[in-house]
């Protein structure tokens, strides 16, 4: 790395019940990268994850509330570094593609570099896993002009001027989704590495539910686009119910230049109704627009407080 000094680099493992890969993944990040900080984050695990960690010389801290997105929250809070690098800690993700995704992010003074997965074994990613990332990128991309290759990565490596003004607003695994729209939003510069995607060791078992936490990630994108876009969103929303209106209305208009008379006049109550609801939609979608454009301008003031990467080292 060149440029600045050498960074403090910092790497995150979020764990829960892992006490069969973790020992073997914080030996992998320290011949990776050793002059890194190993953090271990246990979220209430019930095995020997902690004890394991430990043994391993990991610092390791507890993060009560259960769900990953509480774990990211405590971390980029709690721990000081110039450069983050999160990773799961069942040694899934390939430790040897850290010093890329380190060396890219320093030296090229990026924000946020995401390990684009490849997995050359069938058992490391379910076939409807990459249905969905496929689909969810592309719905991403779709809402907010531009994606990345594997939204749902969970290796990543962050500037600290990006940890420090991520919000870290979700609970569960649909923080990475957060994280990538956070990024998308603040037009921040991002990088990807590739990187290989193993299968879990044996006695290791995956938390995601793939209904359950794609329906959260659904809603998690749809909430994002409401928040982050609300002139897109409720402008489409009033059109929408105006279309409805004007649909029922056509009738009503028919029948009243044939005879001049007004029958439906129940209906002509509802589409009158309709079309208020709408323009006040369109001009909430305005007024959110404005207050939207406020938050944008104080999440970027805390993402600039912050040293660029590459620039500055912290002491």
């Amino acid at each position: 790395m060149t440029g600045g000094g050498s960074p403090r680099v910092a790497v995150l493992l979020p764990c829960y019940n892992e006490e069969a890969a973790i020992g073997e993944t914080i030996a992998g990040f320290r011949e990776a990268l050793p002059a890194a900080t190993i953090y271990v984050f246990d979220n209430n695990s019930s095995d020997r994850t902690i004890e394991v960690a430990k043994q391993a010389g990991a610092e390791v801290r507890s993060v009560m509330l259960q769900g990953k997105g509480h774990v990211v929250r405590r971390m980029f809070a709690d721990v000081d570094a110039d450069i983050y690098l999160m990773a799961d800690g069942d040694m899934t993700y390939d430790p040897k593609a850290a010093p890329a995704m380190v060396a890219k992010l320093w030296d090229e003074n990026l924000d946020m570099v995401v390990g684009t997965r490849h997995h050359e074994e069938a058992e490391a990613y379910r076939g409807g896993h990459v249905l969905g990332n496929r689909a969810f990128t592309g719905l991403l991309a779709w809402l907010f002009g531009r994606s990345f290759t594997d939204i749902f990565s969970g290796y990543r490596a962050f500037s600290r001027r990006y940890a420090k003004s991520f919000p870290a607003l979700s609970a569960g695994f649909e923080t990475e989704t957060e994280m990538s729209v956070h990024a998308l939003e603040l037009n921040m510069p991002v990088g990807e590495v590739d990187t290989r995607y193993g299968a879990r060791p044996e006695g290791s078992e995956s938390k995601l539910s793939t209904f359950r936490d794609g329906w959260r990630i659904l809603k998690t994108i749809g909430t994002l686009f409401r928040v982050e876009e609300p002139r897109a969103f409720y402008g489409t929303l009033a059109l929408a119910i105006q279309l409805a209106a004007l649909i029922l209305a056509v009738p009503i208009f028919v029948t009243f230049i044939k005879t001049g008379l007004v029958p439906r006049f129940p209906t002509a109550v509802l589409v009158t109704g309709m079309t208020i609801v709408a323009i006040l939609t369109f001009f909430a979608g305005l007024t959110l627009s404005a207050i939207k454009r406020a938050r944008t301008e104080v999440r970027r003031l805390a993402y600039l407080a912050q040293p660029a990467p590459g620039e500055t080292v912290s002491n």
